[in-house]
This record gives structure tokens, C-alpha cells and sequence, in this order.
């Protein structure tokens, strides 16, 4: 690869642009809530963007755009299932767990917000949800750090054990030195590139296969069962891909977001602005895809890279229909999903680690400055593991994404939305939720017979577990007056 190819300089620009957002935010970085949740200091449009590349991992752009070109429409059930899922977590999660977690000893964390609320004194509740985050984030890493590799495989010649590496060293490299601004901040650029992308390439698609109607009669020639909703699956099929939207509540990386806005007051703004960026890519991405299939039909001649890897449509697209210049920049909208979805699982990782291990469990009274240390320290070490678990080339982004989806799904949102809407939710209907939602994902995933996404099984069943074992038991008197000012802090401010 030569030094002046526009593609490998587009890269090198962007990528130093990245770093240099790394930097600058180290030095507004001054203790650990600063790097862990940025000061709560996040308007509405950087809440809101973040939110949304953050979400938007390489699946967006390489998972997602490869199943509709394989499959056809029926895959966009996933589409429409995380729009509902995003927008029903933006209206009953964010604003309430914003002053939940204000409320509850200003949690940084998911754990540390479920030790604070259920009044865990055991320190059991905050482990096992940290083991939790540790588990299924080191496999979501895994994919982000995969579709990194395709990416730089594919466009540069690498081999893959080589890509692994460069596709992960920029991301690791400003996440380690800002933190939760560096993060927060480059998301919005990276969300900004994202869908500049996902709006320009299906029209350039349109106008290369001749426009609309052209592009219709081809994928209808190609296979008329491209336009059914219901093709090849089943109802089962269809909740599942739906089912989804259920993963929204349990994100750590997306609920990071809502804890750290400036104020309720931003939230309802942020909402308007997040969904609108995620319909529109979602639409873009399912149109990529769904376009790919006419003009590489058309174009059989350069259909070999996707028809060995349905997952680089969007990739052969970009170099076959762009400038190389352009090129680039719609390539490094990959990356930026790539990069943005990664950083926040590091930082999440880290966090864990630093906030409900080292500072809890080892190091209580440890400064400032030793706990933003030991966060870097921990940015390194998930990466490293993330990146030996990513060494296989066999590994698919969309079905790494989907478990690790799953178990957060279902390990965290029953408890996340029930804690934030019914004050009297315990400690042991907590604990009861996360470990049955993480539990039933790992069983169903290995003995499922019927088709179902495990997400829904351990959603249902998490549910079941809190309702009743919370039946059981009283919140304290000090958890249902936090909860009652929550609430009325939020009613009043939203």
C-alpha cells in the first residue's frame, strides 16, 4: 500500500483527528468521575449523538447491510424492532435513571447505582452485576475489534492477525488517555460521519443501477422474495429479530449516556435528536444492502469479496462507486462505528473493574489521580483480552454482537426499568433478575430447539424473578424516600 493512496491518507487524517479529541480531553479529565462519566456534563446533542454511535457498532454498516443483502427485507424486522426498543428506553429509562443515580450516592456505574439503590451492604449485588459487565462486554469488544479487522483487511491488504491489531490501536489509544469526554466527544463526530455515509451511498447505489425502478426489477429478477417481510422465517423468527428492541434497556455503554447529561431538562431534546439520526441511519444501512443486491446482480464480475463475505457490501460499495478520496471517508464512517462502540465498552470494562472491584473491594480511600490510572491500566487490559478472543477469522460480527446483546438484555433491563419505575423493587428481586436473565441466555443460547432469541426467554424470565422475589420482601424506608425524591426531582424537571 503506497504512502500516498487517498484511502490510507483518509484514515491517517482521521484517526490523528481522533487521538488529538483523546488529548484534549486529558485535560479536562481530573479525577475518576470525570474520566468514568465525563462530570455529568453532557448537553443534548452530544448526549444524544453518542448515544446513538455508541449503539451503532460495525454491525450498522457491515452486520446489518450483509444479512439484508443475503436475506432481503425480512432482516429489517431487526431495524424496527431497535427503533421501538430505543425510543420506548429514551421515554420511561433515561430522564428517571439521570436522577436515580443522582440521587442513589451519584453513581458512576451500573453496579455501583444498583448497590447504592437496593441498599446492598453484602457487596454481592455490585460483583455479580460487574462480572456480568466484564463477561458479556469482553465479547461485545471481541466484535467491534472483528469488524476493525475486516475493515483494514479488506481495504488495505492486511492480513488479518495484522488488522486485528491496527484496527484496535487508535481506538485503545484515545479512550486510555481521555476517558469519558474523549469518548463522548469523538462519538459525535463519529455519528456526524456515520450518517453523511448512510445517506450518500444508497443514492449513489440508485443512480449506478440506473434508478428506483431499475433497481426494483433487478432484485425482483435477482429473487421477488427479496421484497417479503416474511421471507424464510416464521412468527417465532419475527418476534425474535424484533425482540432486539429489548436489549436497549441493559446497555451499560447507552445508559452511561443518560447518566451522564447535564440535567433532565436535556433528555426530552436528546430523545428527538438521537431517534431522528437512528431512523435515518437504520434506513440507510437497510437501503445499502437491499440496493448491493441489484447492482452487484448487474455487476457479477466484481461480486466475488461479497459473495465470500456477505459482510463487506458496504465496504465493496464505497471503493467501487466513489473517488478514492470520498472513498475513504465512507470507509472511515465504518471505523468511526467501529471505534465509537469500542471505546465506550473499554471504558465500561474499566470502569467495572475500577469503580466496583479495585476501589471497592481493595483500595477504598486510593486518590484521584491513582483511580484514573488504574482505569487506563484496565482500558489495556480488556483490550488485550477482547483482541485474543477476536484472533479467529472465522468469528462474524452480527452473531458476536447478538449474544453479547442478549445478555446484557436480559441481565440488566428488567432490573434497570423496574428499579427506575416501581419503588418497591428489593435487593433480592434484583439479584434474582440478573442472575436469571444471565443465566437463561447462556442455556438457551446452547439447548434452544425452537429458533427463539435468548434475549426474550431471559427478559420474560428475569422479570418473573424480581416481581416475585421483590412480593416477598419491603424496600427499606431510606430506599422508597430516595426513590420518591427521584421521581419528583424528575416530574419536576423534565
Amino acid at each position: 500500500m503506497s504512502a500516498s493512496n487517498p484511502t490510507l491518507i483518509t484514515f491517517v487524517i482521521y484517526i490523528a483527528a481522533m487521538v488529538l479529541i483523546g488529548f484534549m480531553a486529558y485535560r479536562s479529565t481530573n479525577n475518576l468521575s470525570d474520566y468514568i462519566l465525563g462530570g455529568r456534563s453532557l448537553g443534548s446533542v452530544v448526549t444524544a449523538l453518542s448515544a446513538g454511535a455508541s449503539d451503532m457498532s460495525g454491525w450498522l454498516l457491515m452486520g446489518l447491510p450483509g444479512a439484508i443483502y443475503m436475506s432481503g427485507l425480512s432482516e429489517s424486522w431487526i431495524a424496527i424492532g431497535l427503533i421501538i426498543g430505543a425510543y420506548l428506553n429514551w421515554l420511561f429509562v433515561a430522564g428517571r435513571l439521570r436522577v436515580q443515580t443522582e440521587h442513589n450516592g451519584d453513581a458512576l456505574t451500573l453496579p455501583d447505582y444498583f448497590s447504592s439503590r437496593f441498599e446492598d451492604k453484602s457487596g454481592l449485588l455490585r460483583i455479580i452485576s460487574a462480572v456480568v459487565i466484564l463477561v458479556f462486554f469482553t465479547i461485545y469488544c471481541a466484535s467491534g475489534i472483528v469488524a476493525g479487522a475486516r475493515l483494514f483487511e479488506s481495504t488495505f491488504g492486511m492480513s488479518y492477525e495484522t488488522a486485528l491489531w491496527a484496527g484496535a490501536a487508535a481506538t485503545i489509544a484515545y479512550t486510555f488517555v481521555g476517558g469519558f469526554l474523549a469518548v463522548s466527544w469523538t462519538d459525535t463526530v463519529q455519528a456526524t460521519l456515520m450518517i453523511f455515509a448512510l445517506l450518500l451511498t444508497p443514492i449513489i447505489v440508485l443512480l449506478a443501477t440506473g434508478g428506483v425502478d431499475t433497481t426494483f426489477l433487478a432484485i425482483e429478477a435477482q429473487d421477488p422474495s427479496n421484497f417479503d417481510m416474511l421471507k424464510n422465517t416464521t412468527f417465532v423468527g419475527v418476534i425474535s429479530l424484533l425482540g432486539w428492541g429489548l436489549g436497549y434497556f441493559g446497555q451499560p455503554h447507552i445508559l452511561a449516556r443518560f447518566m451522564a447529561a447535564d440535567s433532565v431538562k436535556s433528555i426530552a431534546k436528546a430523545r428527538r435528536i438521537s431517534m431522528t439520526w437512528m431512523i435515518l441511519c437504520l434506513g440507510g444501512t437497510v437501503a445499502v444492502g437491499f440496493f448491493g443486491i441489484a447492482y452487484f446482480s448487474a455487476h457479477p464480475e466484481v461480486a466475488g469479496p461479497v459473495t465470500e463475505n456477505h459482510e463487506r457490501v458496504f465496504i465493496e460499495l464505497a471503493k467501487l462507486l466513489f473517488n478514492p478520496w470520498i472513498a475513504g471517508v465512507l470507509l472511515s464512517a465504518i471505523l468511526a462505528a467501529v471505534m465509537s462502540t469500542l471505546s465506550c465498552q473499554l471504558l465500561v470494562c474499566s470502569s467495572a473493574l475500577t469503580e466496583d472491584f479495585y476501589k471497592a473491594f481493595l483500595r477504598k480511600n486510593a486518590s484521584q489521580v491513582e483511580l484514573v490510572w488504574v482505569g487506563r491500566a484496565m482500558v489495556l487490559l480488556v483490550a488485550l483480552v477482547a483482541i485474543l478472543m477476536a484472533a479467529n477469522p472465522e468469528n462474524r460480527v452480527l452473531g458476536l454482537v447478538s449474544y453479547a446483546w442478549a445478555g446484557f438484555g436480559a441481565a440488566f433491563g428488567p432490573v434497570v426499568l423496574i428499579s427506575v419505575l416501581w419503588k418497591g423493587m428489593t435487593r433480592d428481586g434484583a439479584l434474582a433478575g440478573i442472575i436469571v436473565g444471565a443465566a437463561t441466555v447462556i442455556l438457551w443460547k446452547h439447548f434452544d430447539t425452537m429458533g427463539l432469541y435468548e434475549i426474550i426467554p431471559g427478559f420474560i424470565f428475569a422479570s418473573l424473578a424480581i416481581l416475585l422475589v421483590s412480593s416477598k420482601g419491603r424496600p427499606t424506608a431510606g430506599m422508597l424516600q430516595r426513590f420518591d425524591a427521584a421521581e419528583k426531582d424528575f416530574k419536576l424537571n423534565r
